[in-house]
C-alpha cells in the first residue's frame, strides 16, 4: 500500500469463541509433526478476531483491514469467511458475523459506491481532496463492483450454514434493492451514472480518466466498474472477474428472494440481470488465444479490446471456482489458469526458486501470499495444494504471519506486516487441506 499517515482505532478485546478455540486445538494436535506450520495456523486463524474486530454497542461489528483504520467491504468479509462453517453451534461467533452483515447493510445504504468506511462519521478519508460525492462515513469512494458482492456473499453463506433468517430484515432488503439499482445504472454508465472520481496525486492508477468518468465502454450488458479489487483503476471498465462475481451474487440472492421474501418479481428481476451478465461474459469476456485456446480476459470495453492479465487479489480469474462461477475443472477456466500461471501474464513473476502472481498494486517482482493461497484453494491437484502451503510456510520472513507482496527472490522484503485478509485465507487453505486429508 502507499505510505500514508493514519489515525488509529482501539480494538476491544474479547475471548475467542469456543468454536474457534476448538478448531485451533484440533489443528494443533493434527499438525504436531509440523511445528512451524502449526504455529503459523495458531497465529493466522484467530488473527482477525484478535486484532481487527470491534463489537459495537449497537450490536454491529466493525472489522478494520489491519494496518489501515477503515473497513473495506471486500476485505472484512474475506477476513471472517473461514469462521462461517463453525457458526451454527456458537452463539458468540454468530453475534460477530451477524453484526458484521448488519454493519455492511448499514454502509451500503449510506453509499453503495464506496469501497471502505469509517467506524463512525468521523470524516476520516484516505485522501480528503478526492473529487467525488463523499460523506463523513466514507474512508474511500472507489466504486469497485466486487465490494457489494462480498457483502451479500457473507450473508448467503452464513444463511446456508446456520439456517438463520433474522439478518434478512427490511434494512437488508433495502440494501439489496439499492445494489440492484446501482448495477442497473452502471450497465449504462455514461448515459445514466452520476458517479465520478478523481484523485490528483500524480498516480494514474489512483484516478479515473476523462474528468472522472472513466474510459469509454460499449453497453453490452456487463456492469461498469471504476476500479479493480486491488483499488487500482481499470484500463477497460468491464472487469470480468467482478462481473463473474456479480452473476454468482445474483444467483444466490434469488434463493433468498424466493425462500425468505417469497417475492417472485424480485426473483425475476435478478434472474434477468444474471442471464444478461453471463451472456455478455461469454460473448465479450472470452478470447481465443493462439497459445492457450479459449480463455477469459481480465477486462474488456465491449468494443473488442481486451486486457490479458490476472491479479493476486480476489476476485481474480484464478478465483472463479472459489466464487462459484465455474467448476475448477472447467476447460475454459483451466486454459485461463495456465495463462495466469505463465510469464504471458504480465504480473506473473519468476525468481531463482519461486514464481507466482503479483499485482500492479505492488512493485515489479513482488508476488502475493493471497495468490498462492487462492491457487491452493482452487486446484484439483492435491500436490499443488501442498506446494502452495509449503511456499507460504517458507516465506513468512520469520514473522509468523502472511503478508501482502514480497520479493520473489527475498521474502524478507515485503509489504504490509499486518494484513489480516492474507492470514485468514492462509488459515482457510490449511484447514481445507486438513479436512480433506490432503495434509499429512
Amino acid at each position: 500500500m502507499k505510505e500514508h499517515r493514519l489515525p488509529t482505532i482501539e480494538i476491544n478485546k474479547f475471548p475467542l469463541p469456543q468454536a474457534v478455540q476448538q478448531v485451533m486445538k484440533d489443528a494443533s494436535e493434527r499438525l504436531a509433526h509440523r511445528p512451524k506450520l502449526r504455529q503459523l495456523f495458531q497465529n493466522c486463524f484467530p488473527n482477525t478476531l484478535e486484532t481487527t474486530t470491534k463489537l459495537l454497542d449497537d450490536g454491529t461489528t466493525f472489522v478494520l483491514t489491519g494496518d489501515i483504520p477503515a473497513m473495506w467491504l471486500r476485505d472484512s468479509v474475506e477476513q471472517v469467511i473461514h469462521y462461517v462453517p463453525f457458526a451454527k453451534e456458537d452463539a458468540e461467533l454468530r453475534r460477530i458475523l451477524e453484526g458484521l452483515i448488519r454493519r455492511h447493510m448499514f454502509y451500503i445504504q449510506i453509499d453503495p459506491y464506496a469501497n471502505a468506511f469509517n467506524e463512525s462519521a468521523n470524516d476520516w478519508h484516505w485522501n480528503a481532496a478526492d473529487e467525488t460525492d463523499s460523506s463523513p462515513w466514507v474512508w474511500e469512494r472507489k466504486f469497485e463492483l466486487d465490494s457489494m458482492c462480498f457483502s451479500f456473499r457473507l450473508a448467503y453463506l452464513y444463511w446456508k450454514e446456520t439456517g438463520r433468517t433474522g439478518i434478512f430484515d427490511e434494512v437488508f432488503r433495502t440494501s439489496l434493492l439499492k445494489m440492484l439499482n446501482v448495477w442497473q445504472i452502471e450497465q449504462e454508465h455514461k448515459e445514466q451514472s452520476t458517479y465520478r472520481f478523481q484523485r490528483h496525486n500524480g498516480i494514474m492508477i489512483d484516478t479515473l480518466r476523462k474528468n472522472g468518468l472513466g474510459m469509454p465502454v460499449n453497453n453490452v450488458g456487463l456492469i461498469w466498474s471504476g476500479f479493480r479489487p486491488s483499488d487500482d483503476a481499470c484500463d477497460f471498465h468491464f472487469n470480468i472477474p467482478s462481473n463473474m462475481f456479480a452473476a454468482v451474487t445474483l444467483r444466490q440472492l434469488q434463493e433468498i428472494a424466493q425462500y425468505v421474501y417469497r417475492d417472485s418479481n424480485l426473483v425475476a428481476r435478478m434472474s434477468a440481470m444474471e442471464e444478461e451478465i453471463r451472456h455478455a461474459i461469454e460473448l465479450y469476456g472470452i478470447i481465443d488465444h493462439s497459445k492457450y485456446g479459449k480463455m477469459y480476459a481480465f477486462e474488456t470495453d465491449g468494443f473488442g479490446n481486451h486486457l490479458l492479465m490476472d491479479d493476486a487479489g480476489t476476485p481474480s480469474l484464478m478465483s472463479a471456482p472459489y466464487l462459484g462461477y465455474c467448476a475448477p475443472d472447467d476447460p475454459i477456466y483451466l486454459n485461463t489458469r495456465k495463462f495466469a500461471l505463465s510469464e504471458d501474464n504480465p504480473y506473473f513473476f519468476k525468481g531463482e526458486k519461486l514464481s507466482g502472481i503479483g499485482s500492479p498494486h505492488t512493485s515489479t517482482g513482488f508476488v502475493w501470499h493471497l495468490a498462492y493461497t487462492m491457487q491452493g484453494l482452487t486446484t484439483v491437484d492435491p500436490q499443488e495444494m501442498l506446494e502452495m502451503i509449503e511456499i507460504c510456510e517458507s516465506t513468512d520472513a520469520g514473522t509468523g504471519f502472511m503478508h501482502e507482496g514480497f520479493d520473489v527472490n527475498d521474502s524478507t522484503q515485503f509489504t504490509r506486516e499486518w494484513f489480516a485478509w492474507s492470514n485468514s485465507q492462509f488459515a482457510q487453505l490449511v484447514w481445507k487441506a486438513l479436512e480433506s486429508g490432503i495434509l499429512p
